[in-house]
């Protein structure tokens, strides 16, 4: 039986509800895919303790923490330090997810905007890789990015690119990374395939953002890191690469960015 490639699912968030019942199954499941290692994400501090919990349970699972903008008015404004204090651990791989989302909580935009700041702070200082989340705010992100980066470099991925061609732009002249999710493999989705196809495609992850965004023939149910491959399968038709090439060269490029993941699987070794 042919082995699946080897591929990483560099977002995804196992600790919601959805996977309550069978968490262990879908991790399996993800690995009998190819899919060797995860990056779940912790969207609210508080439930950083069942995050941590699931990476250091299951030795393919890494995870990341951070405020998510949609939840930025609601959550205390976590400082630098406190960011700081978590990447002891380690299988904390990156800094958020962060950014901004003007689709859903515009009124939130000037708290979002100084979270944003404080994680990308946290990012240079650690020397680990920022997770943006960007909705709807395309100007403003593209500005505090470039500001803050200015000031102090980081590394970063625009993690579900589906933003517009001159926020991508930006984001790959500061040498940043775009993750391509299951939206990009939605037949109305043409103008995310074109930003992904005019990326260097050593600047491309793939993802899940599972539970969500399905990919064909999965879409409108829950969605998990074992489909990573369906996503992955979409990004080789984008840059007319077999499957092998773009599942090797987007492992190439997450071990390029997650340092420490990367450093953890060769200790490992």
């Amino acid at each position: 039986m042919t082995q699946p490639p080897e591929i990483v699912d560099s977002h995804c968030h196992l600790d919601f509800p959805d996977f309550d019942e069978e968490r262990d199954d879908i991790i399996a499941r993800a690995q009998a895919a190819g899919v060797t290692r995860m990056v779940t994400i912790c969207t609210k501090l508080r439930q950083l303790p069942q995050v941590q919990a699931i990476a250091e349970a299951h030795d393919c699972v890494f995870f990341a923490a951070g405020t998510h903008p949609m939840s930025a008015a609601d959550e205390p404004l976590v400082s630098v330090e406190d960011l700081l204090a978590l990447t002891a651990h380690p299988k904390m791989v990156g800094i958020g997810e962060t950014g901004l989302d003007y689709h859903y909580t515009a009124d939130s935009a000037e708290v979002q905007k100084q979270s944003l700041r404080i994680h990308c702070a946290a990012a240079a200082q650690s020397g680990l890789p920022l997770i943006i989340h960007a909705r709807a705010a395309d100007d403003d992100m593209a500005a505090i990015l470039t500001e803050e980066h200015a000031n102090a470099p980081f590394s970063c991925v625009m993690h579900c690119y589906s933003s517009g061609p001159d926020l991508a732009i930006t984001a790959l002249d500061l040498g940043f990374y775009l993750s391509m999710s299951g939206i990009a493999t939605f037949p109305r989705s043409k103008e995310v395939r074109d930003i992904f196809a005019a990326a260097p495609l050593d600047r491309v992850l793939v993802e899940t953002d599972s539970p969500y965004l399905a990919p064909p023939p999965y879409r409108g149910k829950r969605n998990e890191p074992a489909y990573t491959a369906f996503t992955a399968q979409v990004g080789a038709d984008v840059f007319g690469v077999s499957l092998e090439e773009f599942a090797a060269r987007s492992t190439a490029n997450f071990e390029r960015l997650f340092t420490k993941a990367a450093a953890w699987r060769a200790q490992a070794a």
